[in-house]
């Protein structure tokens, strides 16, 4: 199903400015871009575009609201500029299993004044050998990437912003840091 079309299916009814959360995992992108997603969203706090075939992520609108962007599994290799003029108050980007292969590419997130999680698993750059002193150096903004602080504890569900599933072996925690 195209992105436009999935969209209007989770409208449900409801208008662009009432969608405080809208996921489009697994529809298709029309030649790698965005399509359907309006400034119209204005309150729009949740964006899910995994595994959507994005190529880059140029005409995402201005969303002021928007806390939370889902784009894991995509082909994105850069053009991060733009999340920073558009989404300034972004707290948590999953960028896991695109194609990010240099630091510098991340650059641009400098300009996220609050974006507190970023995950990159299964990103190129994740190889490299300074890779989470290099990222934490680079974006001090950052409570935790990949869901580990720069302690290397794990992040909380609530603070990391998990799947929401618990191990077994996480009973007892009560959403407490783990190291």
């Amino acid at each position: 199903m195209d992105m436009k079309k999935r969209i209007h299916l989770e409208l449900r009814n409801r208008t662009p400015s009432d969608v405080q959360e809208l996921v489009l995992d697994n529809c298709r992108s029309n030649e790698g871009k965005m399509e359907g997603i309006t400034e119209e969203f204005e309150n729009l706090e949740l964006l899910s575009l995994i595994n959507v075939g994005l190529i880059n992520v140029s005409n995402i609108p201005k969303l002021g609201k928007l806390k939370k962007l889902e784009l894991s599994d995509n082909r994105i290799s850069g053009g991060l500029e733009v999340l920073a003029e558009r989404l300034v108050n972004l707290t948590h980007l999953n960028l896991s299993g695109n194609k990010f292969k240099d630091i510098s590419t991340l650059e641009p997130l400098k300009k996220l004044p609050i974006l507190k999680s970023l995950d990159l698993f299964n990103c190129e750059v994740t190889n490299l050998g300074d890779y989470r002193e290099s990222i934490f150096k680079l974006l001090p903004q950052l409570t935790y990437l990949d869901g580990y602080d720069i302690e290397d504890c794990e992040a909380s569900d609530s603070d990391g912003e998990g799947d929401g599933v618990e191990d077994e072996d996480d009973e007892g925690w009560g959403g407490e840091r783990r190291c």
